[in-house]
């Protein structure tokens, strides 16, 4: 097995990132949630709290990702109208010196999405909203060619689903290491673009543990689906390798279907979820949290009684009761 403190260090001295997040991230204990949702452990990496200007997981990508520009580098990137990634790619850039050309396809109004939103149309440079889903290659294509008055021009895909992004997440998945006394049996996390969960397999297989990753479908299938996470693991571990870090292959995510209605849209399971998150003091959002939390009751029924759960959602909500 590997040191994980030594392949982190290694890692960033090869690909060099910036430094946006505060890290480790804290991993806490919730036996009371555990206790409501019927396992025996439950241990909360709180990826939330990754940064003080804006936190959540997709910090753990632009670290890699934003690395290197010059300042008055606009990135281009696309989401849905309550896309954390929009906003952290927003905000983060803004830290180097740099800005945002956001384009946004509209997804249901809840308090997470409204707030999120919000954030958006405050921090970014510019902000093009396709009026449907289906024009948003138009929106795509006027954010980059608006963004080229701003200065010089660098692209990110959705969601930050890229190999070097990747690489964030495995180091976050490499933080378990010296967080936990033994490996769990399972680590659940909402699967959108595919990239925690091909970080955090890589991290599993580096660390060699028996774990599972359970990757909880929130967006449609041709966006999160295994062949894609797998691809994105593959393409992190060439990248490494280029470098002379070698990673043993990562095992396929189990995928679990919590999408219900579509993406965005609460689900009832996942909004029982959040309710009983909030009594233990858990804000989570309905779009990606809420639903991947919502599984974690049937894991024991399939043999999993020891889980992480992957709380991804680094944005305040006002009155998180008031979601729909």
């Amino acid at each position: 097995m590997v040191e994980p403190a030594e392949l982190t260090q290694k890692i960033r001295a090869a690909l060099a990132p910036c430094s946006l997040g505060v890290w480790p991230t804290p991993l806490e204990p919730a036996p009371g949630l555990a206790a409501a949702l019927d396992v025996t452990t439950l241990a909360i990496k709180r990826e939330d709290r990754s940064a003080p200007r804006c936190g959540g997981n997709k910090v753990r990508g632009l670290e890699f990702l934003l690395a290197g520009a010059a300042p008055g580098t606009v990135f281009v990137t696309v989401g849905g109208t309550g896309s954390t990634h929009c906003l952290a790619t927003a905000v983060h850039a803004a830290a180097l010196g740099c800005r945002a050309a956001l384009a946004l396809f509209p997804q249901p109004d809840t308090a997470a999405s409204r707030s999120v939103a919000a954030g958006c149309a405050a921090r970014a440079a510019l902000v093009v909203r396709a009026r449907l889903r289906v024009t948003l290659p138009w929106a795509v294509l006027l954010a980059w060619r608006r963004a080229r008055a701003l200065g010089p021009r660098r692209w990110i895909p959705g969601g930050g689903a890229h190999p070097r992004a990747v690489v964030g997440h495995l180091l976050a998945g490499l933080e378990l290491g010296g967080q936990l006394a033994e490996p769990p049996q399972a680590i659940v996390v909402p699967l959108g673009t595919g990239g925690t969960a091909a970080g955090l397999g890589l991290a599993v297989a580096a660390l060699e543990w028996p774990t599972r990753v359970v990757a909880v479908r929130v967006a449609p299938a041709l966006v999160a689906n295994r062949w894609r996470t797998a691809a994105l693991a593959r393409g992190a571990g060439r990248l490494l390798a280029r470098h002379g870090i070698a990673l043993p292959t990562a095992a396929a995510p189990v995928i679990a279907d919590g999408l219900g209605r579509g993406y965005g849209w609460p689900t009832a399971a996942g909004e029982r979820a959040r309710r009983q998150a909030v009594t233990q003091g858990l804000v989570l959002d309905p779009t990606y949290g809420a639903k991947a939390l919502a599984v974690v009751p049937a894991l024991a029924a399939h043999g999993f009684h020891r889980v992480v759960f992957w709380h991804t959602f680094g944005v305040p909500v006002p009155n998180p009761e008031a979601a729909p």
